[in-house]
C-alpha cells in the first residue's frame, strides 16, 4: 500500500531516508530541507508530518503512515491543528515577534495528536535577530515538537541555525524529467506538462493540481491571463486597470473554496475544542488565506513570465524552446514588434513584482504597477529603468 511519502516525486534519495527515520524510530527534533524552488520540499515536510501524525504508529503499515485515516488526511490536505505553516511577516523576513510566537506556541499541548509539527519556509530570510531568539527552542524543543525548516541552499541560511539542524538536501529537477513525471501522474501531454510547470513556477506538485483543477479552472485561468498579455500593448490606460482587477480577482478565485473549507473544519470542531484552540485554528487558517493569495499572484506572474520568455525564444531564433504553444500565433506577433532589450525589461518588471508581493505589498499596487510599466515597456513609450512600486 502506498503511503505518502510517494508523493515526494523527483526526490527518491529524500523519500527512502525519510521513510527509514520514521520506521526506525529515529527522527529527529530538527530538519533544514535545502533545495531549488519546485524541488517538492513542502510537499515532503508535510509528507513527514503525517507520518509522524499518523496514529497507526512507526509500526503501522508501510512505516505508520497509513494515508487514509483522519489525521493523515487532514495533513494532507493541511488542514490539521497541530500542523502549523509559517511563512516570513515582515519585509525583509522573519519578524522577532513572529518567532516569539512560534516560540510560544510549541510550549502549549498538541490539540488532537500527540505531537505537533512546525513547518517555517524561507529560513534563508531568518535574520540574526530573529535566529539569535529561535536558536534555544531550535536546539531543544519542547516533548514531541519537530520543526522542520526549507531554505534554498545550506549557504544561504545562517551557520548557527544549520548547526542545530539534520540538512536534508534535495536536487534540482531538470525540466524534462520534470514534465515527465507530471505526464505520469496526470495523463497530460509532455506539451501539457511543461505548460504546467511554468504556471507553477517549477513546482512538480503545484503542476499536478493545475491540471486537476476542476472544470479546468486553472487551464481557463492561465488562457486568460495570456490574452490579456497580447492586449496589453495595444491597451489604453482604462484598459490596463480593467485587465489589473481582472488578474487579482482570477488570482484569488481559489480563495472561495479554501474559506468554505474552513467554516466546515470550524463548524466540526466548535463543539469539543476549547476557546484557545479554536482561536489557534482560526489563526492557521487566517496564514492559509494569505499564502493562498500569495500562491495565486505568483502563479499569474508565473505565466506572464513563461509567456515573456517565449516571446524572447521566437525573437532569438529558437522558436522550438516555445513552452506556451498554443499561444504561437500571438507570441509570434508580439516577437515581431519588440525587440530584445523591452521584452529583457519587461521580464525584470515581473521579478520585481515578485519581491514586491513576496514583502506583502498591496496586490492591487503590485498588478497595477506592473501592467503599466509592461505596456510602456512593450510599446515603446516608456523606459526600462522604471521601478515596479
Amino acid at each position: 500500500m502506498a503511503d505518502a511519502f510517494e508523493n515526494i516525486l523527483g526526490q527518491p534519495e529524500v523519500r527512502d531516508f525519510l521513510r527509514k527515520s520514521v520506521v526506525r524510530e529515529s527522527v529527529t527534533h530538527a530538519y533544514l530541507f535545502t533545495g531549488p524552488t519546485g524541488s517538492n520540499k513542502t510537499l515532503a515536510a508535510f509528507s513527514l508530518a503525517q507520518a509522524l501524525l499518523c496514529p497507526k504508529g512507526p509500526h503501522g503499515p508501510r512505516g505508520g503512515n497509513c494515508g487514509s485515516c483522519d489525521a493523515c488526511g487532514r495533513v494532507g490536505r493541511r488542514r490539521h491543528p497541530d500542523v502549523r505553516f509559517y511563512a516570513p511577516a515582515g519585509a525583509n523576513g522573519y519578524l522577532i515577534e513572529q518567532i516569539r510566537e512560534i516560540m510560544a506556541d510549541t510550549a502549549l499541548a498538541p490539540i488532537q495528536a500527540e505531537r505537533k509539527v512546525y513547518i517555517l519556509d524561507a529560513v534563508e530570510s531568518l535574520g540574526t535577530a530573529a535566529a539569535n531568539a529561535f536558536l534555544k527552542t531550535l536546539e531543544e524543543p519542547p516533548e514531541g515538537v519537530v520543526l522542520i525548516l526549507l531554505g534554498r541552499t545550506r549557504a544561504s541560511v545562517l551557520p548557527t541555525i544549520v548547526s542545530r539542524c539534520q540538512v536534508v538536501p534535495f536536487r534540482h529537477i531538470p525540466v524534462s524529467e520534470a514534465a515527465g513525471i507530471v505526464r505520469q501522474n496526470t495523463g497530460a501531454s509532455l506539451e501539457q506538462a511543461a505548460m504546467a510547470i511554468a504556471a507553477c513556477g517549477g513546482s512538480i506538485t503545484g503542476s499536478i493540481e493545475f491540471l486537476r483543477s476542476p472544470g479546468n479552472e486553472r487551464l481557463a485561468f492561465r488562457s486568460e491571463v495570456l490574452s490579456i498579455m497580447e492586449r496589453l500593448a495595444a491597451a489604453d490606460a482604462w484598459d490596463v486597470v480593467g485587465y489589473a482587477r481582472r488578474l487579482l480577482e482570477l488570482s484569488k478565485a481559489p480563495l472561495d473554496e479554501m474559506r468554505a473549507l474552513q467554516e466546515a473544519e470550524l463548524a466540526e470542531n466548535a463543539d469539543f475544542l476549547a476557546r484557545s484552540a479554536l482561536r489557534q485554528v482560526e489563526a492557521r487558517h487566517k496564514r492559509q488565506l494569505t499564502a493562498k493569495t500569495r500562491e495565486g499572484l505568483m502563479q499569474t506572474t508565473a505565466i506572464m513570465a513563461s509567456w515573456l520568455r517565449d516571446t524572447l525564444m521566437v525573437r532569438a531564433g529558437t522558436p522550438e524552446l516555445v513552452v506556451n504553444r498554443d499561444a504561437r500565433e500571438a507570441i509570434g506577433r508580439v516577437a515581431a514588434a519588440a525587440d530584445e532589450a523591452r521584452l529583457a525589461a519587461a521580464l525584470a518588471a515581473v521579478r520585481r513584482c515578485n519581491q514586491a508581493i513576496a514583502y506583502n505589498v498591496s496586490p492591487e499596487t503590485c498588478l497595477d504597477a506592473l501592467l503599466f510599466e509592461m505596456k510602456e515597456v512593450l510599446d515603446g513609450s516608456g523606459h526600462s529603468d522604471k521601478p515596479c512600486l
